[in-house]
């Protein structure tokens, strides 16, 4: 029988189905699908992002550079499971939320407006403005705190929680609230990937997603920012050959 989980970087990622992983994840807790540079950098610099991801009840193995190292450097190498993809079986599948049951949290106007223009459009929800949260600008590393946030969730009491924002914040921040909640809920942290279905960026064919180049459209469609952001990931490479399945030395932030 195999094993249900995988240890890489000491982060227990889901080894199973498309299917199983989002029928776990509706049993509620903190899903995360920490991308490539986060694992590069986020877990050796910071140690509320280390937390997270390790204390994560489902981890998903989204970094598709990962992937590709324990196919060559592992006996059990692991099969991606992209963000992108969980989010499409999760919104589209058996059960999939209803517009009272579920709560997001997006990173600007635009891209609320875009993507509750698609929720609309392609699933037929149709929300309230109380069912989205513009996310201030939060801290890059270290705790991660959101009181007005945390108040909003625990007066609505949704069943699952989808929050839209970057990697390295997203992490924290669903940390904190998978903490502080004391009723059963589901809280997502898919980063864009929501933004990639409504055009918000850049489009990723299921083709593309399934052969780990994403990134690399990424890339094209706004270089200044995605670039940098991507060599950084193969800082990666050397943190797996050094650490294998044990938790990097994490820093003090």
């Amino acid at each position: 029988m195999v094993a249900e989980k995988f240890r890489l970087l000491g982060i227990d990622f889901f080894r199973g189905s498309l299917g199983d992983a989002v029928t776990k994840a509706k049993q509620g807790g903190l899903c995360l699908a920490p991308s490539g540079p986060g694992l590069a950098g986020d877990l050796t610099d910071c140690t509320v992002y280390s937390n997270a991801v390790t204390q994560a009840d489902l981890v998903l193995p989204d970094s598709g550079l990962m992937c590709l190292w324990s196919r060559f450097f592992s006996r059990e190498p692991i099969k991606r499971i992209s963000g992108l993809a969980f989010l499409k079986a999760y919104l589209l599948g058996k059960d999939a939320p209803s517009a009272h049951s579920s709560f997001w949290i997006m990173p600007d106007r635009e891209q609320e407006v875009a993507n509750r223009k698609w929720l609309k459009d392609e699933l037929g929800l149709s929300f309230q403005d109380d069912d989205f949260y513009i996310a201030p600008r939060y801290s890059r590393v270290g705790p991660l705190e959101d009181r007005e946030l945390l108040a909003k969730i625990i007066e609505r009491k949704p069943r699952t929680v989808f929050i839209q924002l970057g990697g390295g914040v997203q992490e924290r921040l669903g940390f904190f609230l998978r903490n502080q909640v004391s009723f059963p809920v589901t809280i997502l942290c898919t980063g864009a990937a929501l933004a990639f279905l409504s055009g918000e960026q850049v489009k990723i064919p299921n083709w593309v997603d399934r052969i780990y180049m994403g990134w690399f459209l990424r890339c094209c469609s706004n270089p200044s920012v995605f670039v940098p952001r991507y060599l950084k990931a193969f800082r990666l490479i050397g943190v797996l050959a050094k650490n294998g399945h044990s938790l990097p030395k994490v820093g003090n932030l």
